[in-house]
């Protein structure tokens, strides 16, 4: 089912600082996009380096981790199989035009957001 861990979202007061902390950390800038108000991606250099989605707070999201992602081969696939095991789902898969991604939300025992990305990417729009 999961590869690997696909992303890790952040949300942030502002998005710079962290931008100049992970490049200090030996992160390279992916994208910068107008998701969620401010969003870039950062990655480690190599293989199979989660990437780290930071964006900058806004409406009623609270500052710190949002989720963690896991790359799946086919979200759908893993939707209906993970919705039959009981995983309960906050609505079905989603395409993100600004992160290219095809992802679908779900919640761990106590409540927490978690991800499923589909490992078929699209360039952010």
């Amino acid at each position: 089912m999961a590869q690997c861990i696909d992303h890790i979202e952040l949300i942030v007061s502002d998005v710079e600082p962290y931008v100049q902390l992970f490049e200090k950390l030996g992160f390279k800038l992916l994208t910068r996009t107008s998701h969620h108000g401010e969003s870039v991606e950062l990655q480690l250099p190599g293989p199979n380096q989660p990437i780290f989605e930071i964006h900058q707070v806004g409406g009623e999201e609270n500052i710190g981790v949002n989720h963690i992602a896991f790359q799946v081969d086919d979200a759908h696939q893993a939707y209906e199989e993970l919705k039959n095991a009981g995983v309960t789902f906050d609505g079905g898969p989603t395409f993100v035009e600004a992160s290219g991604r095809l992802v679908v939300n779900f919640r761990d025992p106590d409540g927490w957001r978690l991800q499923l990305a589909d490992a078929k990417r699209k360039p952010p729009q």
